[in-house]
């Protein structure tokens, strides 16, 4: 691994970027979470023509992504183990310096406190890296990411209506947020990055 590309690790916790090797044990924790997922994670909308791509072209576009700066796309690691997703995207710099955050945990570790860890760490990150606003929006019938925000305490702005296409229809989302400038206190917030 480069010397430059981030690695956040706290308590046994580790966010890296994707590589070439984590293939199988991604496609497999993909795979056994895809009814667990599904309910949450947005969607293209019928009539939207992707192309596949292969998983090496998959981690290419995410790097290349990361360089840009224009997402900070990392696996969750628990352990060594792939439990897994954070992701920061939608970034903007000039005079808006934000972005949007989404997280995902495999079902068999839901509720370790896996998740808002990760946001705390990959919300510093972004931080240092001269961020100034961080987004994340919730469908309000997910009590398990809203938990995690209120854990972190985060301040709420409001609800965007028909916001996201997820299984198979437009969902609201209520939106969340936490800028540089803001006072982040609590055991979650405490000594939550070391980068190496």
């Amino acid at each position: 691994m480069r010397p430059s590309e981030p690695r956040l690790e706290r308590d046994g916790l580790r966010l890296r970027l994707l590589k070439a090797g984590d293939e199988r044990e991604w496609l497999s924790l993909r795979q056994r979470n895809r009814e667990w997922l599904r309910q949450w994670e947005a969607s293209s909308p019928p009539g939207t023509h992707e192309m596949p791509v292969s998983f090496r072209a998959y981690v290419r576009r995410e790097r290349a992504s990361w360089r840009a700066r224009r997402t900070f796309p990392m696996v969750i690691e628990r352990d060594g183990e792939l439990v897994g997703r954070a992701s920061l995207g939608r970034i903007e710099w000039g005079p808006e310096r934000g972005g949007t955050l989404g997280y995902w945990v495999a079902n068999h570790v839901a509720g370790q406190g896996i998740a808002p860890a990760a946001v705390v760490l990959l919300c510093e990150y972004a931080f240092a890296e001269g961020l100034h606003r961080i987004e994340i929006a919730i469908r309000p019938e997910n009590a398990a990411s809203l938990a995690v925000v209120r854990k972190l305490q985060l301040r709420e702005e409001g609800l965007r209506a028909s916001y996201l296409f997820i299984d198979g229809a437009w969902h609201d989302h209520r939106i969340f947020a936490v800028t540089a400038s803001e006072k982040r206190t609590g055991t979650w917030w405490t000594g939550a990055v070391e980068a190496s």
